[in-house]
């Protein structure tokens, strides 16, 4: 752990001594990195804080690493979002070192590409010319390196993630960022209870942005040009409790609910208040002999008003499905990101394997 304190806090001292920024607090910052990984996870609504046991465990909770049932684990996300526009994938390995540490890592990127750069269609002498239009991508960025450990106290663990940032649009600017997130997880029988505090360091982006570049534009549009900033995303808590029981033989169920916290001002979820707010997400999981599982789950509670000033919820359904054979898994769901009426659903598919050596 000290290990990452130390890379963390020099990372931090480089960037500041490099950049000269003006700090601000932002509510939606990194956005990215709530989306999900795991089309198994995902097909629950996101309810997986305390049953997560593999790789996925890295961006979920990286206490879970510790309830590997095998030593090797790695798994494989690819999602579009926005009919095909927006790519979203995820790579994850995990490592069980001994019985009561292991360790993992996460690569995620979320980018729009081939997008067309008009600066400069036309010439010096006032022409139009198309061979002069250029494409260029905006992606974001992400790797968690974690580490987690059981302690002496039966049935409780926690985890560690670093992570690392990087936000890249085009030649136009970039922001490099870094944080910590901290998790829990106790364990007993079929009930578990768990903690995840996300950017527990507050995490921050540093903008640059190239100025040379956007000078001529901005200036022949009247508009200011940026200047470099640093973006500071406030801690938020996720607590999670989920139970495993029997209904019929070889059918049992992994039920979820979570609870979203965040400290930054008052949002549009279900619970909403100043500072705090809260939204929930609750998960089920059907499991046939360990072998096909059916998955679904409610998230993205939001008050809306009519024009009778009268007020309803609604939400965010997904559903999912999977197949286990042997030490592989392959799984897909069905979700969007965010209201189900306004947004077009995604198909998610992810594979995972499970090994020894």
């Amino acid at each position: 752990m000290k290990i990452y304190i130390n890379l963390f806090l020099l990372l931090t001292i480089l960037i500041f001594s490099n950049i000269n920024t003006n700090a601000q607090i932002v509510s939606y910052s990194n956005e990215y990195l709530k989306i999900g990984v795991g089309a198994k996870q995902i097909g629950m609504a996101g309810s997986s804080v305390a049953s997560t046991n593999n790789s996925e465990s890295v961006y979920w909770n990286p206490a879970g690493l510790n309830y590997m049932s095998k030593k090797y684990d790695v798994s494989l996300m690819h999602s579009e979002y926005f009919a095909g526009i927006a790519k979203y994938d995820n790579v994850n390995f995990a490592y069980k070192h001994t019985d009561s540490v292991a360790f993992g890592i996460s690569f995620l990127r979320f980018g729009v590409d081939d997008i067309q750069n008009t600066l400069e269609l036309i010439d010096e002498n006032g022409n139009i010319d198309y061979s002069r239009i250029k494409s260029f991508s905006v992606a974001d960025y992400a790797l968690l390196l974690s580490y987690s450990r059981k302690t002496k106290i039966k049935g409780l663990s926690y985890g560690i993630n670093m992570k690392i940032i990087y936000r890249h649009q085009g030649e136009f600017a970039n922001a490099y960022g870094f944080g910590l997130d901290l998790g829990v997880l106790y364990s007993k029988k079929k009930l578990k209870i768990a903690a995840m505090i996300r950017d527990i360091s507050t995490t921050f982006n540093a903008w640059v942005f190239n100025k040379e570049i956007l000078k001529s534009t901005f200036s022949i549009t009247n508009n200011e040009l940026p200047n470099n900033s640093l973006e500071i995303t406030l801690p938020s808590v996720v607590l999670g409790i989920a139970y495993d029981f029997n209904i019929y033989k070889k059918i049992s169920v992994n039920a979820e609910i979570d609870a979203d916290i965040t400290f930054d001002g008052r949002r549009n979820v279900l619970i909403s208040k100043e500072p705090v707010s809260s939204n929930l997400s609750l998960g089920l999981e059907f499991n046939y002999n360990n072998l096909i599982f059916v998955r679904t789950g409610v998230t993205n509670f939001q008050r809306i008003s009519d024009f009778d000033k009268s007020e309803k919820i609604i939400f965010q359904p997904n559903i999912g499905i999977g197949v286990k054979l042997f030490n592989f898994s392959i799984d897909y769901a069905l979700s969007n990101l965010g209201k189900q009426s306004t947004v077009f659903y995604s198909n998610i598919f992810s594979i995972r394997y499970s090994f020894d050596i």
